[in-house]
């Protein structure tokens, strides 16, 4: 009997229920939320760690891995110099943030634009570079995906230089990983920007949205990344002797799982190279945040175990190792009026999204906000033991207005942090990351 293609996949599904077995198309992006990961041996690149390493999903601003290795191919040319500038479009301009706020007509050098991806995550920044480079970003992302295959990287698509939400935009751990080795085997000397813990443009200080690497021993890059279709995305790399290894994760529910979780994995990376044997789990040198979200590695390996077994294995295995969904984040394109000196949506592309802020103030200086700022996290004391001085800077020129803010709580503590402070008389806001 002849079935179709479609009515072929159809019978492969009842019978993978039948046998309490996942099918996946790897042609297509993983569901959202799907959790992915790989460990490799930075000097052979062989494997320590896998999970769902062929699944494809959406890189988000790892995106930016890709615009950088293309930049510094330009730079090692001698076709452009860091000092060299570039300009900024409409198209530029008009990028969802995380951004630097850059205007149409503005010439921005090649080292700050650089200094912007690896920090900030800019995607302003990202598509100044790609028009700089490849005249349109159209065809810079051809060029992107032109050097992925070049790679070895068979599995990824670029259609955008930023890492924005495009369907077509597809990627594994896999492919990420043989990125990141690359990048730090072609161009060394470039590689020690993506350690930047913090530059100033404009007068503006930008610290790294890459906090695991200010925690984990040895780490010293690379890029994390954020849309709601993939989850959270992290690329890692940490050295330790003379061993370096390479870790990615996809599909993280929240910002500081997913750290957490890949400092596991790194651990469990140096300890597999140190004894040469089976991988076993080294003392986790990260927080203490419980990491239930994303799957037990041991279960991983049970269910990839189960995968490869006959098909009597039994489903339980398989079934565990499902991470919980990502909380659900409505992505939309910043709307505001030309006069509108209110919230901006939170950074899509990169920002954690739970992330709640405060606001205590507008200023027309950098100086008076931070203090503002200051002042207000010294009153709210435990509050902000996890939360963080965030400047949020709208406008140049004389026009521009600082907003003193405090970032990183949950709802419930932003709004706990306004009483405290509306009771001690001080102005406070809160800052809806989704409104």
């Amino acid at each position: 009997m002849h079935l179709s293609r479609t009515g072929f996949l159809n019978r492969l599904r009842l019978i993978a229920v039948a046998l309490g077995v996942a099918i996946i198309a790897v042609a297509q992006p993983a569901e959202a939320g799907r959790y992915a990961s790989i460990v490799i041996d930075a000097e052979n690149g062989s494997v320590l760690h896998a999970a769902n390493p062929d699944t494809r999903s959406y890189p988000a601003s790892l995106t930016k891995v890709m615009t950088l290795f293309l930049l510094f191919d330009e730079l090692d040319s001698g076709r452009i110099r860091l000092d060299s500038k570039f300009t900024t479009s409409a198209h530029a301009a008009a990028q969802s943030p995380s951004k630097l706020g850059l205007e149409p007509g503005e010439k921005i050098s090649v080292e700050s634009l650089i200094l912007a991806l690896v920090t900030k995550s800019a995607n302003d920044a990202a598509v100044v570079a790609a028009e700089g480079v490849g005249g349109t970003e159209t065809r810079f992302a051809h060029m992107m995906t032109q050097k992925a295959h070049a790679l070895g990287m068979r599995n990824t698509v670029y259609r955008n230089a930023s890492g924005l939400p495009d369907t077509g935009q597809v990627s594994t751990v896999r492919d990420q990983a043989t990125l990141a080795r690359a990048l730090i085997r072609s161009h060394p000397g470039y590689y020690k920007y993506f350690s930047t813990r913090q530059f100033v443009y404009d007068g503006q200080p930008i610290n790294t949205h890459n906090r695991l690497m200010l925690r984990y021993q040895g780490a010293d890059g690379i890029k994390t990344g954020y849309i709601h279709a993939s989850g959270f995305n992290l690329i890692s790399s940490a050295k330790r002797g003379d061993k370096r290894i390479i870790g990615v994760v996809f599909g993280g529910s929240t910002a500081s799982s997913r750290d957490n979780h890949m400092g596991q994995l790194l651990d469990k990376g140096f300890a597999k190279l140190r004894r040469g044997g089976g991988v076993e789990m080294a003392a986790a040198e990260t927080e203490t945040e419980g990491n239930d979200d994303l799957p037990d590695l041991d279960d991983l390996e049970a269910a990839a175990q189960a995968a490869k077994a006959p098909a009597k294995a039994p489903a339980k295995a398989v079934a565990k190792a499902k991470p919980a969904p990502a909380k659900k984040v409505v992505l939309r394109a910043p709307a505001r009026a030309a006069d509108d000196d209110d919230d901006d949506d939170d950074a899509v592309g990169d920002a954690d999204p739970s992330g709640w802020a405060i606001q205590v103030g507008a200023f027309s200086e950098y100086r008076p906000a931070h203090k503002a700022a200051s002042d207000a996290a010294k009153k709210l004391g435990g509050l902000v033991s996890k939360a963080s001085i965030d400047i949020d800077k709208a406008g140049k020129g004389a026009k521009a207005l600082y907003r003193a803010r405090i970032s990183g709580f949950t709802e419930d503590q932003a709004r706990a942090a306004c009483k405290r402070l509306g009771k001690a008389g001080k102005s406070c806001k809160t800052v809806n990351p989704n409104a």
